[in-house]
């Protein structure tokens, strides 16, 4: 696929100790999603304004196509944005607010109505065109303001965390109708979020960032199953790290004596022997061991809290060493509550060795 977008060595600087964005380099291809991911102050929303036109950056190049838009304003970009808070306007009807979206087009009447009408019926809101923004659930308004940007037919839509104002059962909602939307219309979107599930359901590509850089990027499967540093593996799911001293390491696998005990992983880096290294464990790999079953690497320790989730339950595990851990497992309608795990009792836990992540050094919670 063709390149739509490329950030040749971008940067924001707002002064020489405040800096935005930090040397970014990415290329997004035509038709793809892509998420900058990462938490408030990470540089992904002013990487997405600089993309928009909206920021002008320090250094670097910004192309749309073959063509250096760098400098160009926001209405001379074959891109769109749609912000937080829908910007719609509560004097104008739902039809009115769409069609803003074409005035610098000069086109005649006819087009408009019948681009208005393509627009709003493929959010599935046509019926709605002579009604106002305040009569609308919240759902609705940010399907028009989605709408209203479409019917620009830009080369590249940009938006900046688009769900962030909706409920949580209705956000779940929006974030499959959005990647529906994607896939219907075919154009690239790249969408600013901290919201490590919005970026995993809907993206082709994850880009996390960190204190205005990328830190990892990829295809949200590999960037949860293989983290290339704890940052990228603490954002986008949640891990337990525990302190591990390496004891040997040959043929791509490698011993590591962790809590009072020893287990093999795969390390994707080499580790020299004695060296200090930190072990990543997700909860939902880690399993609580039944009497006589085993693991390739078990842990053992004792429960002291039980959290019931929904789904399961989150049993937190203090090891031998004082370690923490955390297990996702049980599903409690296959349980009685006398077999319900109890604080205090002593538990073995198991992981397979290709779900152990590795890193060097030690991390600080």
């Amino acid at each position: 696929m063709a390149a739509i977008i490329e950030l040749e060595n971008i940067s924001k600087h707002y002064s020489p100790t405040i800096i935005g964005v930090d040397n970014v380099s990415l290329t997004v291809e035509d038709g793809e999603f892509v998420t900058l991911l990462g938490p408030s102050g990470c540089g992904k929303s002013t990487l997405l304004r600089m993309i928009g036109g909206f920021e002008e950056p320090t250094a670097g190049v910004i192309r749309l196509g073959d063509q250096d838009v760098t400098l160009d304003p926001p209405y001379k970009r074959e891109v769109n944005m749609v912000f937080q808070d829908y910007a719609l306007f509560p004097h104008m009807t739902i039809g009115e607010n769409v069609a803003y979206g074409l005035k610098t087009f000069k086109l005649d009447k006819n087009t408009v109505r019948t681009r208005v009408k393509d627009a709003l019926t493929l959010v599935g809101l046509y019926e709605k065109v002579n009604q106002r923004p305040q009569q609308l659930s919240g759902g609705q308004r940010q399907r028009i303001a989605l709408a209203r940007a479409i019917v620009r037919r830009p080369k590249v839509l940009l938006l900046d965390e688009p769900l962030s104002a909706l409920d949580a059962k209705l956000r779940e909602q929006m974030q499959i109708e959005l990647k529906h939307l994607h896939e219907k219309i075919g154009i690239t979107f790249i969408m600013v979020t901290h919201d490590q599930t919005e970026a995993l359901v809907m993206s082709d590509r994850v880009v996390v960032m960190e204190k205005g850089r990328i830190a990892q990027q990829g295809r949200p499967q590999d960037l949860y199953d293989h983290p290339a540093t704890p940052y990228v593996a603490n954002f986008i799911g949640t891990t337990t790290f525990l302190p591990g001293t390496v004891a040997d390491g040959a043929d791509g696998v490698a011993t590591i004596d962790v809590a009072g005990t020893r287990i093999s992983a795969h390390p994707e880096i080499e580790l020299a022997k004695g060296a200090t290294v930190t072990v990543g464990l997700r909860p939902e790999k880690v399993k609580l061991l039944a009497e006589g079953e085993t693991a390739e690497n078990e842990l053992e320790g004792k429960i002291t809290e039980v959290i019931y989730y929904g789904l399961g339950l989150r049993i937190s595990v203090a090891l031998a060493d004082g370690s923490k851990i955390d297990a996702d497992t049980l599903l409690p309608d296959k349980l009685s509550h006398s077999t319900l795990p109890q604080v205090g009792a002593p538990v073995r836990l198991g992981v397979a060795t290709h779900n152990i992540f590795v890193f060097e050094g030690k991390v600080t919670p």
